[in-house]
């Protein structure tokens, strides 16, 4: 049990996750088979919003292999209604969510049908057997059309489409001023409405769910992000005591909050698998998974700034559609209302009004997708200082100076009553405009714009900050929602020095197995190689909240410090004891207690041993060196960064190229760089693929067009460009890990550096916006019909790969 005297966190360790992930020695829920195992397949709605008449399932359980077939009315009685944990006001209409239609349709995608087989082919090849009649009823589709008098409704017994409206008013709130007044008063109002378009958490492995039942308890394997809400929601839905359920997520290939869920799929293979006695198995398609798994995003934002006319501003006002689809999922309605706390981004705006109204569609649910209304926000304030800028004919970056919190200022109360504790926005900007080469690139800029040049320079800025480590749960207690924020270690001092380290957050790509073993050998002296970190099964890790958020090291990592430190704390006092000396008179470094003054020394793991043996411990010592902590932290905290991007936009054929991009963020103390690395080009990629390529679209009947990766563009690492990234580091004030969270950041600054980018490429051409995705037809019209850009039919315009203008093709947008 030798530890190596260099620290392990922030020391740039290989995740030892990869081996078996990367070789496949490892377990995708998709991989089991039990015995006697059977399949389950669902048929799912082609229509958006219908009576359903009739189903006939009588020739389905004919085919072959086929055990049972089941439809809504089999399962009305048992199946409840799928859980949302976030009534966001006392008054949000929820309608009931089957987990499988009973007379009606709400989406297209919804599931209707049920059948049970001994393989999955000849489940699936049943389905085509069933016979279901639909009577067509009015599609809702367009939020703001959804809030009108008179307008069709997804609920009728509800009366309205609107779900909640969910105000924060400084002026009320007593943590800034009147907004009415500041835009009243304001030397220059700027007004601009956003969309943020709709987006699919297109996680590398889709959902799968298997189910072994017996009969005094039932085990589900599951793809998800959160194996213990799981159990809590299935035991509440379905009646089962939830010490009788034991939840295992294995590895999990992505979530991106596409898997912070209870799925209809997972509460209806358990039933089944009750029902039937058998192991089940259910695996989407991808199809299903783009159809019925929960999207993101989605918000109508409209956007009021004022300011003075030296580029101070006096106030923001934000009004929200939030389209909630058809039923409201587990967290969605507080989704929208995570960005009320961030739309002020960095800025000190003394007066601020956040309105959200939840809307129901006649399309597939919405819920949380990587960032979850910090990208939204982050986005809607970083557009709206360009815009400003603009306005006020000043450099966009130097606006920014005026009116961000400066580094002396810090703990910061913001205008939404958040306490920044720290950070550093000036060198974290000073840092990427050097890599950038920002004064060089405007030169540029200026040069080809007085030449003419067809392919315009843009340069984008994003300067964000977020919040992470979600939460605390006085926090989440007054936010309405129904779980609290804490998280739980717990560690075992195994007799031969070995260390079993069990933790709450259950990870899905993140590395929790080496970020975790690295805090741990640090705090206890032990090699690296000697932790074995255990997650994910609610029969090991019976208590935790899981991984969203960018909650993990924040929460997680910051529980596990501290049952290291309870450890010690005992291993000191047994030291103590066995070296006949007082407790004051050791120190203990690398691993070794030591008496201060003599050579008299013992290793931790010679404490380990003597305290398992327990021959010779203090009186009332328990043996063992076990410890757990759960930690609920006092605060959230706020990474904080500078994103700068350089694009070179084609005016004749639209095209956009990135042709630089430079981020430096401050994530606070960073455990694993290799890790935190890897964190931001994902959240790159994902956020410059929601600037210009990524969007779900339905057509006018409510059909999603773009339910496959033909159709649905993913961008591939030769559609992103070379990412240049460093950081600076202001250790967060209130966890003693000071960490920050890092898993979000990435997704939530590049979209506006992007979008920034573009418009600032061919805004001396009359564009002050495209909308996103910013495809090559988009640009194109937006420069030459001084607009944004929207297409003028439905579905037009969704990223696909070439668009044809005026019977021209244009290519697609891409990046070098």
């Amino acid at each position: 049990m030798t530890a190596t005297a260099e620290p392990e966190v922030g020391r740039a360790r290989h995740r030892k996750e990869d081996a078996r992930l990367i070789t496949g020695a490892t377990r995708w829920t998709d991989n089991m088979q039990l015995t006697g195992m059977l399949h389950m397949a669902l048929l799912r709605s082609p229509v958006a919003h219908a009576r359903i008449t009739s189903i006939d399932v009588t020739e389905a359980v004919k085919m072959p292999g086929v055990l049972m077939a089941l439809t809504g009315q089999d399962v009305a009685a048992e199946q409840g209604s799928l859980p949302c944990v976030w009534p966001i006001t006392e008054d949000m209409l929820a309608p009931p969510a089957p987990s499988l239609a009973v007379d009606r349709v709400n989406f297209a995608g919804e599931a209707v049908a049920l059948v049970v087989a001994r393989s999955a082919a000849e489940a699936h090849d049943a389905l085509s057997a069933i016979d279901v009649d639909y009577e067509d009823l009015p599609v809702v589709l367009d939020m703001e059309r959804a809030i009108e008098d008179g307008a069709d409704l997804v609920h009728p017994d509800l009366g309205s489409n609107k779900s909640a409206t969910w105000v924060f008013d400084s002026a009320e709130a007593g943590t800034g001023s009147d907004v009415d007044a500041a835009i009243a008063d304001a030397e220059v109002l700027v007004e601009r409405t956003f969309r943020q378009q709709r987006l699919i958490p297109a996680f590398m492995e889709p959902r799968s769910v298997v189910v072994d039942p017996s009969p005094d308890s039932v085990t589900m394997w599951s793809s998800t992000q959160v194996p213990h809400i799981l159990r809590w929601m299935l035991s509440a839905t379905l009646g089962i005591p939830e010490q009788r359920i034991r939840v295992i997520a294995p590895d999990v290939g992505g979530g991106f909050g596409g898997k912070l869920q209870v799925t209809p799929e997972e509460v209806l293979t358990m039933l089944v698998a009750r029902r039937i006695g058998k192991p089940v198995k259910w695996t989407e398609t991808r199809t299903e998974s783009m159809l019925s798994g929960h999207h993101g995003r989605d918000q109508v934002q409209r956007l009021t700034i004022a300011a003075r006319r030296d580029g101070t501003v006096t106030g923001l006002k934000v009004d929200l559609l939030a389209d909630m689809g058809a039923y409201l999922r587990l967290i969605a309605p507080g989704v929208p209302i995570l960005g009320a706390f961030v739309f002020n981004g960095i800025y000190k705006f003394p007066a601020y009004r956040f309105t959200c109204t939840n809307v129901f569609t006649d399309k597939t649910p919405t819920d949380a997708y990587r960032g979850a209304g910090r990208p939204e926000a982050t986005f809607g304030i970083e557009r709206m200082m360009d815009e400003l800028a603009a306005e006020l004919g000043v450099d966009p970056l130097d606006l920014r100076r005026r009116n961000w919190i400066r580094h002396e200022e810090f703990p910061f109360d913001t205008v939404t009553g958040l306490t920044y504790d720290s950070g550093d926005y000036e060198a974290a900007t000073d840092r990427a405009t050097e890599l950038f080469g920002y004064d060089a690139l405007r030169r540029e800029q200026a040069e080809r714009r007085a030449n003419g040049d067809t392919v315009q320079l843009g340069i984008g800025i994003s300067t964000y900050t977020e919040m992470c480590g979600w939460a605390p749960s006085r926090v989440l207690g007054a936010l309405r929602y129904a779980a609290g924020g804490w998280e739980t270690a717990a560690i075992r001092m195994l007799p031969t020095g070995k260390v079993e380290l069990v933790t709450g957050t259950s990870p899905h790509g993140q590395g929790h197995e080496t970020a975790w073993s690295q805090i741990v050998a640090d705090r206890l002296g032990v090699p690296f190689e000697d932790v074995e970190v255990l997650h994910g099964d609610t029969r090991i890790s019976h208590r935790g909240l899981d991984s969203y958020g960018s909650r993990s090291v924040a929460v997680g990592g910051v529980a596990v410090a501290l049952a290291a430190d309870k450890v010690l704390a005992k291993a000191h006092t047994v030291a103590a004891h066995l070296m006949e000396v007082g407790e004051d008179d050791v120190e203990f470094t690398a691993g070794t207690f030591s008496v201060r003054g003599t050579s008299t020394t013992m290793t931790l793991g010679d404490v380990v041993t003597a305290a398992n043996a327990a021959h010779n411990l203090p009186d009332g010592m328990e043996p063992g060196l076990d410890a757990d902590a759960t930690f609920d932290p006092s605060s959230l905290s706020f990474p904080h960064g500078t994103h700068l991007c350089a694009t070179e936009v084609d005016t004749q054929t639209g095209e956009v190229k990135i042709r630089s991009y430079v981020c430096v963020d401050d994530v606070g103390k960073v455990v694993n760089p290799v890790i935190v690395e890897g964190q931001v080009h994902g959240g790159l990629a994902q956020g410059i693929a929601q600037a210009l390529y990524e969007e779900a679209v339905h057509d006018e009947s409510g059909t999603l067009t773009t339910a496959t990766f033909a159709d649905y563009l993913l961008p591939s690492a030769v559609d992103l460009p070379h990412f240049t990234t460093d950081r600076t580091e202001t250790p967060a004030l209130t966890n003693p890990l000071g960490v920050k969270g890092v898993g979000e950041a990435g997704t939530i600054a590049s979209t506006p550096a992007v979008v920034n980018a573009i418009v600032d490429a061919v805004r001396h051409m009359g564009v002050s916006d495209v909308q996103m995705p910013c495809t090559p037809m988009r640009v194109w019209k937006a420069i030459h019909h001084r607009g944004d850009g929207v297409p003028t039919t439905p579905g037009a315009g969704g990223g696909l790969g070439s668009v044809n203008v005026d019977d021209q093709a244009y290519p697609r947008g891409g990046a070098e």
